[in-house]
């Protein structure tokens, strides 16, 4: 728990200063500090005034991070963003960074691995444990079928 407004500010600055919070992660920081509610939007609204937490800045590095280091689809990150509460379109903005085919590119490469520790009787069988394994990871159905197939025929 903070004991003053301007100690949990001054800690919530330097903890935005380290990596990209959004809203919801503040707040969440807020309650768990027993900070009232008043006062944890006047402190929100200065971090925002003075440029820690921007919502925006926010999605952009939360989807390059998951889509290039934790191989997230466009379907997971769109959730996981709105889970935080962010705007539609602010998440629209943000996904746009995604490149198509370097996306198409990553799904075939982690395919392709998982396909190598696969036990599979069947094509069908493969077929089915590469796609909820694809799907899984949050990528498109249609660009899951084409990459299946896309691996399916290299394959044979």
């Amino acid at each position: 728990m903070c004991s003053s407004r301007s100690n949990a500010l001054s800690r919530l600055q330097r903890l935005c200063s380290r990596s990209e919070k959004c809203v919801a992660d503040i707040r969440r920081k807020l309650v768990e500090w027993n900070i009232p509610a008043h006062e944890a939007e006047t402190l929100i609204g200065q971090l925002e005034a003075q440029g820690f937490i921007d919502e925006v800045r926010y999605a952009q590095a939360f989807v390059r991070d998951k889509s290039r280091l934790a191989h997230w689809g466009a379907v997971k990150i769109r959730a996981a963003l709105q889970a935080k509460r962010i705007p539609a379109a602010v998440i629209a903005q943000a996904l746009q960074e995604i490149d198509g085919q370097q996306s198409l590119d990553t799904l075939i490469l982690l395919l392709q691995r998982k396909n190598a520790t696969l036990k599979a009787a069947t094509v069908a069988e493969r077929y089915i444990k590469l796609r909820r394994f694809a799907l899984g990871k949050g990528y498109e159905p249609a660009t899951v079928a084409a990459a299946i197939a896309f691996l399916i025929t290299n394959d044979e």
